[in-house]
C-alpha cells in the first residue's frame, strides 16, 4: 500500500480591516496630546509673564504717620546745624633740600577739627598736627596746616598754640566770618553715663560723617603723646575711627562736651570704646593758648628718673634726678641724684606721696600735681635711702 505525499501549504491571512474602535482611540490620543501641548505652552507663557512682572518697581510703603520720630528729627537737626562747624585738618611739614635749597611741603596726617569762634580759630587734637620730636626729645607740631571747611573751601592755617599734655591744639585761618559757625560750648562736670552723644568728623577721609551713641563711662584716664595723663576723660560707644580725631563730641542739645581723641582697639579700627578730652579741660586750655601760645601748668621744678629704670632697681616711687636751682623743690630742700666715685650715682629723695596720696610712678605724680594750680602749696613726702622718710611743703611753680 502506498502513501501519497502532498506538499503542505499555508493558508493566507485574511485582508486587514480598520475597525471603528481603533479610529476612536486614535482620535482620543490626538486630543490628549494636544491638551498636554497646550498646557505646557500656557505654563511657559505664565512663567514668562511672571518673570517680566517681577522686574517692575514694587509699590512704596508709606510711614504710618508720615513723620520722623522726635529722636530722629533731633539728631538730623543737630547734624544739619553743626556739621558746618566741623572741618578737615591736614598737617604740613616743610623740608628744605640741602643742595638746591628748595622747600617741599609734605602732608603728615589728617584729622578733624571744629570752629571755636568767628575770628577763625580752629580747635583740634595736638596729635593731628604733630610732626615729630625736638632735639630734647619733646613732641613738636608741624610748621603749618591746611583747613577745609564743610563747603569744600580750603585755607592755609597757622598754629597758634599747642598743649601736648592734654592733646589740644589751636589753629587760625583767615576765612570770612559768614563761613564760620562756632559750636556752642557745654560742660562735662555734670555728665551722666547713658546720656546720648553725637560724634561728627571725617573718618577714613569720608567728610561730614555722623555717628551716635551714649556715654559709657566717665572719669577715665589716658596717656597723652607727651606721656602725661589726661584725666576725667569721657568714654563713649559712638563710633570713632581714624580721621575722627579732633572732631567734636556733642550732647543731645548740640553742645560741645568733648574732643574725640582716641580709641581702645587691638587693630587700630573701631572696637566699641572711644575717648574724648572733656570740654571743661578744653575750655580752660584754649584761652591760654590764644593768649600765650602755650599753657602754664604747675610743677615742682625737678627732673625725674624714668619709671623703667626705677623698676629695674626695685625702687617704689618717683626718683628726683635733678633739682632746678632756685626752683620750688630747691627752696623746699629736696635733693636730686648725685655723682659718686667710680662713675656711679647716689639716689637721694624718692617721692612717695603728694598730699597723702601714694605715688608709685610718674603718672601718679603728674596726676596729683595737675589737680592743683600755680601757687598752691602741697605736702611732698619723700623717702631718702640715707636719711629716711620726711614730708616738706612745696609751693608749686610755673613750668612750660
Amino acid at each position: 500500500m502506498s502513501h501519497s505525499v502532498y506538499p503542505m501549504t499555508r493558508e493566507p491571512h485574511p485582508p486587514y480591516r480598520e475597525s471603528g474602535l481603533t479610529k476612536v482611540l486614535a482620535v482620543l490620543l490626538l486630543v490628549v496630546a494636544g491638551a498636554l501641548v497646550f498646557t505646557v505652552y500656557q505654563q511657559r507663557k505664565q512663567r514668562q509673564q511672571q518673570v517680566i512682572t517681577n522686574y517692575e518697581p514694587r509699590p512704596i510703603a508709606q510711614r504710618p504717620d508720615d513723620k520722623l520720630g522726635a529722636d530722629e528729627q533731633g539728631t538730623i537737626d543737630i547734624f544739619e546745624k553743626f556739621s558746618r562747624s566741623v572741618v578737615n585738618v591736614t598737617s604740613i611739614h616743610t623740608a628744605r633740600n640741602r643742595i638746591t635749597l628748595d622747600v617741599t611741603e609734605i602732608p603728615q596726617g589728617t584729622g578733624s577739627g571744629f570752629v571755636w569762634d568767628s575770628q577763625g580759630h580752629i580747635v583740634t587734637n595736638f596729635h593731628v598736627v604733630q610732626c615729630g620730636q625736638d632735639m630734647n626729645g619733646g613732641v613738636q607740631p608741624c610748621e603749618r596746616a591746611n583747613v577745609t571747611l564743610n563747603d569744600g573751601t580750603q585755607y592755609p592755617a597757622t598754629i597758634v598754640g599747642v598743649a601736648p599734655d592734654k592733646d589740644v591744639a589751636v589753629l587760625h585761618i583767615d576765612a570770612p566770618a559768614g563761613k564760620l559757625v562756632p559750636i556752642p560750648v557745654g560742660e562735662s562736670a555734670h555728665l551722666k553715663v547713658g546720656m546720648k552723644v553725637l560724634a561728627i568728623g571725617n573718618p577714613f577721609g569720608l567728610d561730614q560723617t555722623l555717628t551716635t551713641g551714649v556715654i559709657s563711662g566717665l572719669g577715665r584716664e589716658i596717656k597723652s603723646v607727651s606721656g602725661r595723663p589726661i584725666s576725667d576723660v569721657i568714654q563713649t560707644d559712638a563710633s570713632i575711627n581714624p580721621g575722627n580725631s579732633g572732631g567734636p563730641l556733642l550732647d543731645s542739645a548740640g553742645r560741645l562736651i568733648g574732643i574725640n581723641t582716641a580709641i581702645y582697639s587691638p587693630t587700630g579700627a573701631w572696637a566699641g570704646i572711644g575717648y574724648a578730652v572733656p570740654v571743661d579741660t578744653v575750655n580752660m586750655i584754649v584761652p591760654q593758648l590764644l593768649k600765650f601760645g602755650k599753657i602754664t601748668r604747675p610743677g615742682l621744678g625737678i627732673n625725674i628718673l624714668n619709671d623703667q629704670t626705677a623698676q629695674q632697681n626695685n625702687i617704689d616711687g618717683v626718683v628726683i634726678s635733678q633739682v632746678m636751682p632756685g626752683g620750688a623743690a630747691d627752696r623746699a630742700g629736696l635733693k636730686g641724684m648725685e655723682s659718686v666715685g667710680g662713675g656711679g650715682v647716689r639716689v637721694n629723695d624718692i617721692i612717695v606721696s603728694i598730699d597723702g596720696k601714694d605715688v608709685h610712678k610718674s603718672m601718679d605724680l603728674f596726676k596729683a600735681i595737675d589737680a592743683h594750680k600755680v601757687g598752691d602749696t602741697v605736702d611732698v613726702t619723700v623717702n631718702n635711702p640715707g636719711s629716711g622718710r620726711r614730708t616738706v611743703k612745696v609751693t608749686l611753680q610755673t613750668i612750660q
